[in-house]
């Protein structure tokens, strides 16, 4: 079944194309025109509008006291944000990609993450991170890593992934008005690829709920950000071949919705398990667990994962090659319906 989308206050049925990077921008303006505790705080967030341009024309609109241009101190900008959150504010830290996130780890896994705990509930991080991650847009070395799981295996933080424009906004202001810290991962590859129908207002998708895509009753897909338009397309040609896929967008990767994975897999018996970031330690094994746990003794054929291979993202040349493509995907969907 496909997830409902809750929707807060009174949306109009006004609606405007956006691309997810136009979403996430928008999802941001919303927040910050509602709530003046909401801010915006990175390197180059301002006066540039970000390196995407994911912030363009907020600090216009907002002023430099809201959209603050920070330092070059992932670190610093992380435990600033902390000390905000703390004490009433809402901040929305940019990390300009992914792979600059690691001088901040200290800071998310030892404070981020566990001050609630530490606390014993006395204080909340209020605080959202934005992080553009992934391959597929010939950024240099260390800009396209896809590390996600590390911060699955961190207690106390929410990690979720948009594969499309009205899930970016939606999962966005969802992320900001949480009362826990939200890693928000941003698939660079997918910022401009397509746009669909936004709602102008406000509106959320809730954290925790994947999406069934599209229904089918051969082999169950399971992707999340950029990975799910690859999914799609596999699925439109195993359907050529006589194979029915069902699509799930996993879209929140912790706390994952193990419901939507384990009647998938219940009605399909099969599962292929798709994402960029390296075979070994992926958030797919977690997956394949869940299925081990609650779907076993339905399934009829072993798991298939198709990923990233064990080597750091490469340069140009090979990038495509390291990547999940849809022949690779037809391929397992084969192999696991005909097993």
């Amino acid at each position: 079944m496909t997830t409902e989308l809750k929707k807060v206050g009174n949306p109009s049925s006004v609606t405007q194309k956006m691309t997810l990077i136009q979403a996430i921008n928008d999802g941001m303006k919303t927040m910050l025109a509602e709530d003046e505790t909401t801010l915006v705080l990175g390197e180059d967030v301002g006066k540039n509008g970000g390196v995407f341009r994911a912030t363009d024309g907020l600090q216009e609109q907002f002023g430099n006291d809201r959209v603050v241009d920070t330092p070059l101190s992932e670190s610093g900008i992380i435990g600033t944000s902390v000390g905000l959150a703390v004490n009433g504010f809402k901040p929305i830290a940019e990390i300009q990609f992914m792979g600059f996130i690691y001088p901040a780890y200290d800071q998310i896994m030892t404070h981020v993450s566990r001050l609630r705990m530490k606390t014993m509930g006395h204080f909340s991080v209020p605080m959202v991170i934005r992080a553009p991650y992934g391959a597929g847009v010939r950024a240099p070395e260390v800009h396209s890593d896809s590390t996600e799981a590390l911060f699955t295996h961190m207690p106390g933080i929410k990690v979720v992934c948009p594969a499309t424009p009205y899930d970016a906004k939606g999962l966005l202001i969802a992320a900001v008005k949480d009362p826990d810290p939200v890693l928000y991962l941003e698939p660079m590859r997918s910022y401009r690829s397509s746009r669909e129908e936004v709602p102008v207002e406000e509106y959320h998708v809730s954290i925790g709920e994947g999406n069934v895509r599209k229904e089918g009753e051969d082999v169950t897909l399971i992707a999340w950000g950029a990975m799910v338009p690859i999914i799609e397309k596999a699925a439109q040609k195993a359907e050529e071949q006589g194979i029915n896929c069902e699509v799930i967008d996993l879209r929140t990767l912790y706390p994952l919705d193990k419901d939507v994975i384990a009647e998938s897999v219940k009605k399909t018996g099969r599962a292929v398990i798709v994402h960029e970031a390296h075979a070994t330690g992926g958030l797919g094994n977690d997956v394949a667990t869940t299925i081990n746990d609650q779907a076993f003794l339905y399934m009829k054929a072993p798991i298939n994962r198709v990923t990233g291979f064990d080597v750091p993202v490469p340069f140009f040349a090979l990038e495509e090659h390291y990547l999940p493509t849809v022949e690779r995907v037809l391929k397992a969907i084969q192999d696991t319906y005909q097993f």
